[in-house]
């Protein structure tokens, strides 16, 4: 029987993607991730965040960059994935990450007007400049 590898998360971009095209053309994102949960610490409510490293690939990684930004609150969807590699030193060394396969922007409508006026002043720009 095979197993099943599935990560949901749902909390805040602690900084914006970050998009790198790599030599065979294709694009990659990371960004790390909060997720924040309330526990009951001897009758203190504490709030405890966990960090978690996200990458996209490809054209789902270019739509991150170009909708997701700090602070924002998104859902997303992937699946585990542990690598190694060697650093500066040579030592080589581990780190687990979630490979995004979807995502969802969440939060109040008033999150996005922002990002709406900023993608109709870049149209607009654009459309002047195709025009001059």
């Amino acid at each position: 029987m095979s197993g099943i590898n599935k990560v949901i998360l749902i909390g805040h971009l602690g900084k914006d993607p970050e998009l790198r095209i790599l030599s065979d053309n294709v694009a990659v994102t990371s960004f790390p991730l909060a997720t924040s949960e309330m526990i009951n610490k001897n009758g203190i409510k504490t709030e405890l965040t966990e960090w978690h490293n996200i990458v996209m690939w490809r054209g789902l990684a270019e739509a991150a960059s170009k909708h997701l930004s700090k602070g924002k609150l998104v859902y997303l969807e992937g699946k585990l994935r542990t690598r190694a590699f060697n650093d500066k030193e040579g030592v080589k060394r581990y780190t687990t990450e979630i490979v995004a396969e979807s995502f969802t922007k969440l939060g109040r409508h008033s999150d996005f007007e922002m990002d709406l006026d900023e993608n109709i002043t870049q149209t607009r720009a654009t459309s002047l400049d195709n025009i001059i």
